[in-house]
């Protein structure tokens, strides 16, 4: 699947639209606002062309800036922006939206994402329904999910069958062989989404295991690069993310090689074992 890909390559979401199979992801502890702008400007020079943002980022102003430096055309970026959780629900979504868009200056997002599935049932769905009138309005070209456990897929995909809402685009999450989640991917592709994959180096706790460094040496590649290369093979969009220049460039490096089915395997390891937080084993 994954071993004719560059970083041009793209997947087919539900929505008609295409994202790039590589993103730069900009969470906030590693791209504060005063070096956003900057690294962004960075990834674009690389060849990036899908950045991960977010509202609790506090950077969604920067990326859009940093797009306007680079003097790419902001149509051909794949940008994406989340709903906080303090915004569930059906109003405060469709606020949050409007000042995601306005902090951006930007028409449109990309893909628009329920960042967690705090603050109960009808908060998750009445957050559906703004993103779904979004969508519709043109606001964003795409909508999902993140962190979501299996019973918040379970119970959104019911309201999206009853109301015959749009589909979940993408589900993204902690991903990575120590939280490879196959419950959890399995749901989202029977049900058509592409699964995006934060944290996909671990960061940087894993850097030291065994196997990690034992491929790296067989492939000439650092333990990040397998890591983004395990996660490609899995079909997965992986979003690295960092603030150093010779590393996002490091990142992206990572479509001149193939990791054997061998090599795949060895990187199953079955744990669960997240370095973030996880909100997919909230209960409310």
């Amino acid at each position: 699947m994954a071993k004719n890909l560059t970083i041009k390559s793209t997947q087919k979401l539900l929505s008609g639209y295409e994202i790039p199979v590589l993103g730069y992801g900009l969470m906030i502890d590693s791209s504060p606002t005063n070096v956003a702008e900057k690294v962004t400007v960075e990834a674009l020079k690389l060849g990036y062309r899908h950045i991960d943002s977010a509202a609790a980022y506090k950077n969604e102003k920067e990326v859009t800036a940093a797009i306007s430096t680079s003097g790419l055309q902001r149509s051909s970026i794949f940008l994406t922006t989340k709903i906080p959780p303090k915004a569930n629900g059906y109003e405060n979504a469709k606020k949050s939206i409007d000042e995601s868009l306005k902090q951006a200056g930007t028409d449109y997002f990309d893909l628009i994402l329920i960042h967690a599935p705090y603050g109960g049932k009808p908060a998750r769905l009445g957050t559906w329904d703004a993103l779904v009138e979004a969508q519709k309005s043109g606001k964003t070209r795409s909508i999902g999910v993140s962190n979501f456990g299996i019973h918040h897929l379970d119970e959104l995909q019911e309201h999206i069958t009853a109301t015959s809402s749009s589909p979940i685009d993408v589900g993204q999450y902690e991903i990575h062989p120590w939280l490879a989640r196959p419950d959890i991917v399995s749901w989202l592709r029977k049900h058509g989404a592409v699964v995006e994959a934060y944290s996909p180096l671990v960061r940087n706790t894993r850097s030291e295991e065994p196997v990690l460094q034992e491929l790296g040496k067989k492939y000439g590649k650092s333990t990040a690069q397998v890591l983004v290369r395990w996660s490609l093979q899995k079909g997965f969009v992986p979003l690295p993310k960092s603030v150093t220049p010779e590393r996002i460039k490091e990142n992206a490096d990572v479509f001149d090689f193939n990791l054997s089915d061998e090599d795949m395997k060895r990187l199953d390891t079955g744990k669960y074992e997240p370095c973030a937080w996880d909100p997919t084993v909230d209960t409310n």
